[in-house]
C-alpha cells in the first residue's frame, strides 16, 4: 500500500500521463530550451536534437562513477561532454577516423573494433551492437565528444563492467517473467493473420520458464493465463513489477512484440532511462530530472539489456533496432535489474508469419534464456564464489589440552 501511495503521489507531482501503444510508456512533454548563440560551424557541430537544458544539480550525476575514475569534461550546448579520445586513453584503445570529422572508432590491441561513434547520432556501436544514448555525439576541436552521463551509465559499463563491480549484483537466481498485455488488453494485433500479442507473449514466457528452470533458475510469472493483473491499465502495469518486488526477485523481464508501419522489422530492447537523460525517441521526457527506484539499477540494467539484445539478434537473425532507454512504467519501480524486449514486429507480416509458428516462438525463448545466461556469466566473472570453509575436524587426542 505504501508503494501504491508513493506511485500516486509521484504521478501527481510529475504530471505523468499514461500513453497507449504496446509497452505503455510514460508520455513525454517538451521542455523549454534556453536560447544560446550558435558557435561557428567550423568549431562545433551541434546534435540533430538539442540536448536537454541545463539542470540545476546535474553535476550530481558524477558521483555515479567511482570517485577515483572521474572524467574530465567540457560544457557544450548545456551538456557536460567527454572527449572520445579520453575513453580510448583510459582503456588503452587505438583511435582512428573512419570518416574524418564524422565517424570515429576505437580498437583494441588485436584490432577488434570495440566502439564506434558518429557525429550527430544518438547511438553508438559497442562490439557491433547498436546502443542508444541520451544525447547526440558532437564534434569539437578535431575530436568527437559524448555526454558524461552516457560515458558513466552506458559506455563504461559495457566496455569494462569491472569498473562497476561493486555496484553490480551477483548472478540472478529468482527471475520474474512478465507476458505483456492479457485479458481485455490484446496488445498489438495482426488482423490479417489473426494474431494477438497477448497470446504470443504468454506462449513465449511459458517456453522461457521451462528453459530457465532447466538451467537451475527459479521463475515466477506475473500471469500464467489470459488475464490482466488489474481491471484498469495503470494498476495493471504497476502490479507487474510489484510481483517482482514482493518476491524479492533478482531480475524482471517483460516480453512484448512491437508495432509500427508495416515495413518496419527488427528487434528492440529497453532498459530504464537514467536520471537527467532523455529517453530514446523524439520527444523529451516530462520527468527527466527525477530519479525512480529503477534507476538504482542503472549499471546492471544496461549490462542485462545488452546481453539480452545481443542474444536476440543472434538467435533470431534480426535487424538491430537498438538497445534503447525509456521510462516505461514496468521499468520505473522494480527493485532489481529489469528489461523490456520487443523481440519482433507483429505489425510486419514477415515477422508475424514467423511468430505464428511454434518453432520461431521457441527460438525467441531460447535466445532470451541464452541472454540471461550471458548476463549471469558476466556478473559471475565479477563476483567469484567465496571459497567453501575448510571442514573442522577434532584435534588428535595427543594434542588436546587437559586440565
Amino acid at each position: 500500500m505504501a508503494r501504491a501511495r508513493a506511485r500516486n503521489l509521484l504521478a501527481l507531482l510529475a504530471g505523468l500521463l499514461l500513453a497507449g501503444g504496446c509497452s505503455s510508456p510514460v508520455a513525454a512533454q517538451n521542455r523549454p530550451v534556453a536560447a544560446h548563440p550558435a558557435p561557428p560551424a567550423a568549431v562545433l557541430i551541434a546534435p540533430v536534437r538539442a540536448p536537454p537544458p541545463a539542470v540545476v544539480g546535474a553535476a550530481a550525476a558524477a558521483p555515479s562513477a567511482p570517485v577515483s575514475r572521474l572524467w574530465q569534461f567540457k560544457r557544450l550546448y548545456d551538456v557536460d561532454y567527454v572527449d572520445v579520445r579520453a575513453i580510448a586513453e583510459r582503456f588503452d584503445l587505438k583511435v582512428s577516423w573512419v570518416t574524418a570529422g564524422r565517424i570515429m572508432q576505437l580498437a583494441d590491441a588485436r584490432g577488434r573494433i570495440r566502439l564506434k561513434f558518429e557525429v550527430r547520432s544518438r547511438d553508438f556501436l559497442a562490439d557491433g551492437i547498436r546502443v542508444f544514448m541520451g544525447d547526440s555525439t558532437v564534434f569539437n576541436q578535431g575530436s568527437l565528444y559524448v555526454s558524461r552521463i552516457d560515458v558513466i551509465k552506458a559506455i563504461v559499463p559495457l566496455l569494462s563492467p569491472a569498473e562497476y563491480a561493486g555496484r553490480l549484483p551477483p548472478p540472478p537466481h529468482l527471475i520474474v517473467l512478465d507476458a505483456g498485455h492479457g485479458g481485455a488488453d490484446p496488445g498489438t494485433q495482426n488482423l490479417a493473420l489473426h494474431l494477438e500479442e497477448k497470446n504470443l507473449t504468454l506462449d513465449v514466457v511459458l517456453r522461457l520458464k521451462k528453459l530457465l528452470e532447466g538451467r537451475g533458475y527459479q521463475v515466477i510469472l506475473t500471469r500464467s493465463g489470459d488475464n490482466k493483473l488489474a481491471p484498469l491499465q495503470r494498476p495493471d502495469l504497476e502490479e507487474r513489477d510489484e510481483v517482482a518486488n514482493r518476491a524479492k526477485a533478482d531480475l524482471f523481464l517483460s516480453v512484448h512484440f512491437n508495432h509500427a508501419v508495416p515495413a518496419v522489422t527488427g528487434t528492440e530492447t529497453y532498459v530504464m532511462t537514467p536520471q537527467f537523460e532523455t529517453s530514446s525517441g523524439g520527444a523529451k521526457d516530462a520527468v527527466v530530472d527525477k530519479a525512480f527506484p529503477g534507476n538504482q539499477q542503472d549499471f546492471a540494467n544496461v549490462v542485462l539489456g545488452y546481453h539480452l539484445h545481443r542474444s536476440l539478434l543472434a538467435g533470431l537473425n534480426s535487424v538491430d533496432r537498438g538497445l534503447k532507454r525509456n521510462r516505461y512504467m514496468v521499468l520505473e519501480f522494480p527493485d532489481c535489474p529489469a528489461a523490456l524486449v520487443e523481440a519482433a514486429y507483429l505489425s510486419n507480416n514477415t515477422d508475424a508469419s514467423r511468430l505464428a509458428t511454434p518453432e520461431f516462438r521457441q527460438r525467441v525463448a531460447q535466445a532470451l534464456a541464452d541472454g540471461i545466461d550471458a548476463y549471469s556469466a558476466a556478473l559471475a566473472a565479477l563476483h567469484p564464489p567465496l571459497p567453501r570453509p575448510a571442514e573442522i575436524h577434532p584435534a588428535p587426542a595427543s594434542s588436546r589440552l587437559h586440565p
